[in-house]
């Protein structure tokens, strides 16, 4: 069984924002499986489906993604595949 999440990210638009996350995923050993992001005025939105297989250490992912919240004022959430699925079934 493929170990997944779904990571959102939204803030004001700026630069640098894709490559910060992206990095931190990268950093962690997670592969992104899909991606999709928006502007929104000034509002960016993205939503990407990563690979958790070969994440060691979760504690320091999250630690990661809270000094890029910071920086950049976003705010970034990771919740696995079935978890995100099931608190959006209709």
């Amino acid at each position: 069984m493929q170990k997944r999440a779904v990571v959102t990210v939204v803030g004001k638009d700026q630069i640098g924002i894709i490559a910060k996350v992206t990095n931190v995923l990268a950093d962690n050993r997670m592969n992104i499986l899909d991606i999709s992001q928006t502007i929104l005025q000034d509002f960016f939105t993205m939503m990407m489906l990563v690979d958790m297989a070969n994440i060691s250490d979760l504690d320091h992912l999250l630690q990661d993604f809270k000094k890029v919240e910071q920086e950049l004022g976003l705010t970034i959430n990771i919740q696995r595949e079935d978890v995100f699925q099931a608190m959006h079934r209709v």
